[in-house]
């Protein structure tokens, strides 16, 4: 098996390219379940960010498992695969693990170190554990790079100097204005990246800031958590024309700010300057706003230069982390080359318990007259001396397996043993235990589906728990 991570980020891809490739969330399980489907495709997560589209993928094979991915995306996204191939990165292996660790610890990031990413590439995590698209492998190796992500920021000062986009965003404006007294703040949005937001417009002295989102009520509970005031989305333009600096960053599929609402907008204004952030991908204000008179636009690629003054001592303690992730590959490493030792010592103790069982068997019809006690003796005796025997070679093939050429010591150790047929039986009955366990679980959903309203419930949950025996199998 190989892992692989196939992806676009803000250094390969500018804000026009990856808002074409980010993945909606209301479709995102069913992204999951076709790219699971997907040949050579064993496990998969996907973590789309406004800063980043990555594919991470367990395959069978290294060959050609790059291009069925890219053709995942040409199909998912309806963009031929020659407008995307220089855009894309593709890592191997211990390439793509050190890849994960280093987005999910944010030394990847547009903003070296911020934190946001680690709860993006948790969750993102999550929703393909629950769509049953994870497995032993990355069930590992995602929450050992989260695990040690949280302890980068725990054990370094890299997040002590801020510079996430949204406080980029409001650095912008500061340095427009100087501060935000006497200016109003108008917030288009009410998600997290609004809420981080409005905390560095507090923080900034924002005295006057107007929330406004989709759903009123989230508009609501944010602006309660300052003294901000909320306003449905109705009022948008109404605001537009009050307002001196927009930030806005919601999770629309498209512009929620069009040329020609800010254009109505700007005739109430009387040439007032109008200043707008779009700090949304896909993005939230239409570029050609931009052509206006007395409106200043800023883009998500736009805030990079903000944060350099910040990054330096950033840069000082990402070094530490970049130790840390080196430590925690060769963590993952070692666990993932003992997993295939597990196997051939599990044959190699069968065989043994086999061969001693059997030995007794034939000591007891040669010497009919032991007695229980002797034949007791015996058997503990004999069995103590094989396990001897086992101790220093299981010991040895688990130190070879860890090595550079592990799986060909592998390989010699069940050649020597003659484990191979006893490691074939093993693997076929899983196979067949598993088989077995997915036509139960189907079974149960088709006898669902004819069932009567009083055996819906019933029948649902054995159908869930088949489920459940399955993804722990």
């Amino acid at each position: 098996m190989h892992i692989i991570a196939v992806g676009l980020n803000y250094r390969t891809a500018p804000v026009e390219i990856r808002e074409r490739f980010a993945f909606d969330e209301q479709y995102l399980p069913m992204a999951l379940q076709q790219l699971k489907e997907t040949k050579s495709i064993l496990e998969c997560v996907i973590v789309s960010t406004c800063n980043r589209t990555e594919i991470y993928a367990v395959v069978d094979r290294l060959y050609m498992c790059g291009h069925y991915v890219r053709n995942f995306l040409e199909k998912w996204f309806r963009i031929p695969r020659e407008r995307m191939k220089d855009y894309l990165y593709i890592y191997e292996d211990r390439q793509a693990i050190e890849h994960l660790f280093r987005v999910t610890s944010g030394l990847d990031s547009m903003v070296i170190g911020e934190t946001q990413i680690l709860g993006q590439v948790r969750d993102a995590f999550l929703k393909a554990q629950a769509q049953k698209a994870t497995g032993t492998m990355f069930n590992t190796l995602f929450k050992q790079a989260v695990t040690m992500a949280k302890r980068a920021h725990s054990e370094t000062s890299i997040g002590e100097n801020p510079v996430s986009v949204s406080y980029a965003a409001v650095e912008l404006g500061k340095r427009i204005f100087g501060d935000f007294q006497g200016k109003t703040v108008l917030l288009v949005g009410a998600g997290k990246m609004s809420e981080l937001t409005l905390k560095h417009l507090t923080a900034g002295g924002a005295e006057k800031v107007v929330v406004v989102n989709r759903t009123y009520e989230k508009a609501v509970e944010l602006a309660s958590k300052t003294n901000g005031t909320a306003r449905p989305i109705e009022k948008l333009p109404e605001e537009l024309a009050k307002a001196d600096v927009v930030i806005s960053s919601t999770g629309a599929a498209g512009f929620v700010l069009t040329r020609e609402t800010v254009r109505m907008a700007m005739s109430a204004r009387k040439s007032r300057p109008l200043f707008m952030i779009d700090i949304a991908v896909p993005r939230d204000i239409e570029p050609g706003i931009s052509e206006l008179s007395n409106v200043y636009l800023y883009d998500i690629d736009d805030l990079e230069f903000i944060v350099e003054t910040n990054l330096n001592e950033r840069r000082k303690e990402a070094l530490k982390i970049e130790a840390m992730v080196e430590k925690e590959i060769e963590a993952f490493e070692q666990w993932y080359k003992l997993l295939g030792v597990s196997p051939v010592i599990r044959a190699l103790q069968e065989k043994s318990v086999a061969i001693h069982e059997e030995t007794m068997s034939s000591m007891l019809n040669k010497l009919p007259g032991l007695g229980e006690r002797e034949v007791d003796v015996i058997r503990k005796l004999t069995k103590s001396m094989l396990n001897q025997m086992m101790r220093d070679p299981i010991m040895r093939v688990k130190e070879l397996a860890a090595e550079r050429r592990g799986e060909e010591a592998l390989d010699m150790f069940t050649h020597l043993f003659a484990l191979e047929q006893r490691l074939a039986d093993a693997a076929s009955a899983e196979e067949a235990r598993k088989a077995a366990v997915k036509a139960a679980a189907a079974e149960q959903q088709s006898k669902e589906a004819i069932a009567g309203p009083d055996d819906r419930d019933r029948k649902q949950r054995i159908a869930i728990a088949a489920g459940e025996l399955l993804a722990h199998s």
